[in-house]
């Protein structure tokens, strides 16, 4: 027999432990994998292919969304979580997307550590350092795996190099576009931080 001023018991079964992950979190880092993929695809596609003024802006998309998506869900494991996302969505828009995985952790866990590291989530300047090292990590591992499938044809690997320097640098104007935007969002009231 429940008294008076005992809760119902639906009302405290629903007041549990609170979850980690909002969905409102899951919800804008599915949408911002989504996001970086169709229009990383869209410019290669707007290009013509991979050229180094597709590859640039390719690179500075991608990580420009990428530091909004950070600054948006300021939790330890975004970026692992991420990654994750953006791999099925990709493997189902592309399909071989599945084989850079292994990288793509590897270097989402070495950032992830890059921002524990130098302040956290709450830092500005951990986010930007782990966006960095995660564009890094991701293209070496990247550049790694093409060693592997391309050691009969050396001569390839100058090639893939060069294409991985101008991504990068299309990544590190991407930081700079993403602090911009993310600055812009603010003052919308879109990004609280």
């Amino acid at each position: 027999m429940e008294k008076a001023h005992d809760p119902p018991k639906d009302a405290t079964s629903r007041s549990g432990p609170r979850r980690y992950w909002e969905f409102r979190d899951l919800a804008v880092i599915g949408i911002f994998s989504a996001l970086v993929k169709t229009a990383s695809v869209t410019v290669a596609l707007a290009g013509g292919g991979m050229n180094p003024i597709t590859l640039i802006l390719k690179n500075l998309v991608f990580t420009t969304l990428l530091v909004v998506a950070l600054f948006k869900v300021r939790k330890v494991g975004t970026l692992l979580l991420f990654t994750v996302v953006n791999t099925i969505f990709g493997a189902l828009l592309m399909g071989g997307e599945l084989v850079l995985l292994p990288p793509m952790l590897l270097a989402g866990l070495l950032a992830e550590l890059v921002i524990a590291a130098t302040g956290g989530y709450a830092k500005t300047l951990a986010l930007m350092l782990g966006v960095a090292v995660y564009d890094l990590g991701y293209k070496a591992g990247a550049l790694g795996l093409s060693w592997l499938f391309m050691r009969e044809q050396p001569q390839l690997m100058w090639l893939m190099s060069v294409m991985v320097i101008i991504g990068y640098a299309g990544a590190l104007a991407g930081l700079f576009v993403g602090a911009r935007f993310v600055k812009e969002l603010r003052h919308a009231g879109i990004v609280r931080h």
